[in-house]
């Protein structure tokens, strides 16, 4: 079996072991796979799995240790049953040290009042510059989505949610803003962020009008 010589070295995140490589790039035998010495089995097996275009990331199965592959990615999962018990995954920042962006955008975020047992709906948007991880998509929506049936104020949501992904993203910097559509006619719109943005980062406008009545 013949492996692509992946660009970025193996690192451990969250318990996983995950490699980026392209294809077109120097082949390499799939034993002197480092974290297959790491673990003392030559012998196992390495699942591809393709993120886009001609990236990849090659993940290890279960080891011994308790090292394990990445939860969601290339999986069948199902929606937590709350956020607390939701999974978020994390992966090799694939260009450390360059001052940039990420933005998530969920416009059709749905929580429960915690008071009336109704829905309440958001546009949120997320923006963080990452450091050494950044945090896989598939894991984030699985999250967001653990609040439907989540019983709490919007202020609670939206901070939440924020607090969590800095505390175990560990980013340069992170804020997030709910706009809440209105129950009671009222929106409640709440932001919060992790300190100042690093010099120099394009931080675009997060562009979600106010909330505006009919007429």
């Amino acid at each position: 079996m013949m492996i692509r010589q992946p660009i970025l070295d193996c690192k451990r995140f969250s318990g996983d072991h995950v490699r980026y490589c392209k294809t077109g790039e120097a082949s390499a035998c799939a034993k002197t796979f480092p974290p297959m010495q790491e673990h003392g089995s030559p012998s196992a097996s390495l699942q591809l799995v393709k993120i886009s275009g001609n990236l990849y990331i090659w993940r290890l199965p279960r080891q011994k240790d308790g090292c394990m592959t990445l939860k969601h990615l290339g999986q069948t999962s199902s929606l937590p049953a709350s956020p607390e018990e939701a999974v978020l995954d994390y992966v090799s920042n694939p260009r450390p040290g360059k001052p940039y962006l990420v933005r998530f955008t969920a416009p059709e975020f749905t929580s429960l009042c915690p008071v009336t047992g109704q829905p309440d709906f958001a546009h949120l948007v997320i923006d963080y510059a990452p450091a050494q991880t950044i945090v896989e998509s598939k894991s984030l929506k699985l999250f967001l989505g653990a609040f439907r049936n989540h019983a709490a104020f919007h202020e609670d949501c939206t901070v939440g949610i924020g607090e969590r992904l800095f505390a175990e993203l560990r980013p340069l910097w992170l804020r997030i803003g709910g706009y809440w559509y209105p129950r009671g006619g009222i929106p409640i719109d709440v932001f919060w962020q992790s300190g100042e943005p690093p010099l120099g980062l394009w931080l675009p406008p997060q562009d979600v009008p106010g909330y505006r009545g009919r007429g």
